[in-house]
């Protein structure tokens, strides 16, 4: 017997009808229910008994709402992200998004990173999830260096560009060792293609609307860059990185999630891995994206009692809506403005900006 999976003190943002309704921090209590699914059960309410279940046995974080269709519009070059609790959607250049985050325990932020930009007017969006080593405020700490550093170099054009320049700041910042696993994604409207690259990630998984298939999404092929590959962030500055694209048609979707998953236990005790959270994704059937966090995490944590309760959880979903984005001459103007500053700054990498230390 014990509290449920969101332990803590509520903190986020509740979307729906078009409208942003910020929610102060308050006290919340969860009702206590007993059996290793109690998580499982408190995901499957409804998102209004979620806010309105109380009882006297303790406090806990509620996620926010999800709505049934994402409902913060981004603006050109605006950034979303954080590693705080949070449970949102968002339309953004050809994209319906939505991400769930809970850090571990008590901690009001986590080392799970997730981050989101939006340039060229409209037609790239990058994204990336990154789950850096360790537990407790340290790691919160170097969680917000790397967000900060993600802002830093989030513009450049080219995405090989932008993970190199990450992993050498990074690698420069971090002590003892510390690390992050990443996903970073680049999505171009107009040809619906993603660019992705995987620093020592679990794989996302891709479904094909078409096909109503899932399946693992990673590289294919010998590499035919040198020296260490694809390692982590932070762990060696020379590290070369691998960069593969896929094309998106309309409905499909691609998930991206952090260890705490594949670290989950299955039935018998044995661990999950990649194949047993696909294996998962196929049994649920035709879950709607803005459901499927909800119908995963649930499926999770009543398969064995401890199930992502020892780690920061979070998963970012993507589906191509096939739609692209209206914006103003002005915002489209300083997006022009501001890729071409970008552009510029890597023909010269010797500016201070990006000077590696």
């Amino acid at each position: 017997m014990g509290l449920s999976l969101f332990d803590g003190i509520l903190r986020g943002y509740v979307f729906g009808a078009g409208k942003i309704a910020a929610i102060t921090t308050i006290p919340v209590f969860a009702e206590r229910r007993k059996g290793p699914n109690s998580v499982g059960r408190f995901l499957a309410n409804s998102p209004s008994e979620n806010i309105s279940r109380f009882s006297a046995g303790g406090e806990a974080r509620i996620m926010p709402p999800m709505s049934d269709s994402p409902a913060e519009h981004m603006k050109c070059l605006e950034v979303c992200g954080g590693s705080q609790l949070t449970a949102r959607g968002v339309v953004i250049g050809g994209l319906d998004a939505w991400v769930y985050s809970r850090p571990h325990g008590q901690a009001q932020r986590g080392g799970d990173v997730y981050y989101a930009s939006s340039c060229a007017a409209g037609r790239i969006t990058r994204l990336l999830l990154a789950d850096v080593s360790g537990h407790g405020t340290s790691v919160a700490a170097i969680a917000a260096d790397l967000r900060t550093l993600m802002r830093r170099f989030i513009n450049r054009w080219d995405q090989a560009e932008f993970v190199r320049l990450l992993n050498q700041q990074f690698s420069a910042l971090s002590k003892s060792g510390t690390f992050a696993t990443a996903i970073v994604s680049t999505f171009f409207a107009p040809s619906r293609r993603l660019i992705v690259c995987n620093a020592g990630h679990p794989r996302p998984i891709l479904y094909r609307a078409q096909q109503k298939e899932w399946n693992l999404l990673g590289h294919e092929g010998p590499s035919r860059l040198p020296g260490p590959l694809n390692l982590p962030l932070g762990l060696l500055s020379i590290t070369e990185y691998e960069h593969f694209d896929v094309e998106l048609e309309p409905g499909d979707c691609v998930v991206t999630y952090t260890d705490a998953l594949i670290e989950s236990s299955d039935a018998d005790g044995e661990k999950l891995g990649e194949e047993g959270v696909l294996r998962i994704l196929k049994l649920l059937g035709d879950v709607k994206p803005e459901k499927l966090i909800d119908a995963l995490l649930g499926e999770i944590a009543e398969r064995y009692p401890e199930n992502l309760s020892d780690d920061d959880v979070t998963m970012l979903i993507v589906r191509a809506n096939g739609g692209a984005q209206t914006l103003t001459l002005g915002v489209k103007m300083r997006a022009a403005a501001r890729m071409a500053g970008s552009a510029l700054r890597s023909l010269y990498p010797g500016r201070k900006d990006e000077r590696v230390t």
